[in-house]
């Protein structure tokens, strides 16, 4: 597994920007949902995952080909942080033509992410 890159606006401008591989992005929400990877046997484990998470998702789910575990992180972050990419980062979203359901989820993903940097004081 590649190191992951640390929990920044760096990093999450870089997800939005698609600087980021798919996989990365969606292993810096699989470790702050508690999932843990074991280096041993390149798996990822739902032991100490959220509760909610670990029952619907044993494995960790694939925010990019699937909408219903999007879904699920969207509706988990909380009311207040909805618009940090744009009150925050000054994000506007992507321009009409030039974005399809992955951009959507990746920006999902990022968005989750900032609300977890939010939560965990780091901005």
């Amino acid at each position: 597994m590649t190191a992951l890159p640390p929990l920044t606006t760096d990093t999450i401008w870089a997800i939005l920007n698609d600087e980021i591989e798919d996989a990365i992005a969606m292993q810096l929400v699989w470790r702050e949902l508690g999932y843990r990877h074991d280096p041993e046997t390149n798996t990822w484990h739902s032991d100490d995952a959220e509760p909610t998470w670990r029952e619907d998702y044993p494995e960790p789910p694939d925010f990019i080909a699937y909408r219903p575990p999007t879904v699920k992180l969207t509706r988990s972050i909380p009311k207040p942080n909805k618009q940090l990419l744009k009150e925050e980062l000054g994000f506007k979203g992507y321009k009409l033509g030039e974005f399809g359901p992955r951009q959507t989820r990746r920006a999902t993903i990022a968005s989750w992410l900032l609300s977890q940097m939010r939560i965990q004081g780091l901005f």
